[in-house]
């Protein structure tokens, strides 16, 4: 397996082995492509007592859709997780699959995207979403259209396809 670097992650959107919608030609940089923070998001009821996790637990159940207008900005408590999704629709051919990183530049502030959820499954097509945690010591203001993670493509050995509960995700 190999990780693309600028010319072949533009060479495979030429192709169409990996679609980025939408997509501006400044996103891509030398090994990853920039995604963009959307204005819909998952915030946390303030639930009191304990939630069971079991393989049938539902984070629907214990959180409420947010939607942001244009240039609002949502805050993000320390300590506190919220569920974003990026603008870009990814998608990608089933010998493809992909990690989603942070940007150094928010980490710097405490800002994470993702807890446990990095990996891009071969043969996805849908909207990323990030589990955003502040770690910092200060609220934080984040505004939709900020690109705030960053997307790296790599090739695999065979082919495979995605076909999870998440499959055609496009909400957070």
């Amino acid at each position: 397996m190999a990780l693309l670097t600028k010319d072949e992650i533009k060479k495979a959107i030429q192709e169409g082995l990996i679609k980025v919608e939408p997509l501006e030609d400044s996103q891509i940089g030398p090994g990853s492509v920039d995604l963009t923070l959307g204005n819909e998001f998952r915030i946390f009821k303030r639930h009191m007592g304990v939630y069971y996790i079991k393989d049938n637990s539902n984070f629907e159940d214990i959180t409420e859709v947010v939607s942001l207008k244009e240039g609002e900005p949502i805050s993000i408590n320390p300590g506190e997780m919220i569920l974003g999704i990026t603008k870009e629709k990814i998608t990608l051919a089933e010998n493809y699959c992909g990690w989603l990183e942070g940007r150094s530049r928010f980490a710097r502030f405490g800002l994470a995207v993702h807890v446990t959820a990095g990996f891009m499954q071969p043969g996805i097509s849908n909207h990323q979403v990030l589990e955003i945690v502040n770690f910092g010591h200060t609220t934080l203001a984040l505004y939709p259209g900020t690109r705030i993670c960053q997307f790296i493509f790599e090739k695999c050995l065979g082919k495979a396809k995605y076909e999870g509960r998440f499959v055609k995700q496009n909400k957070p």
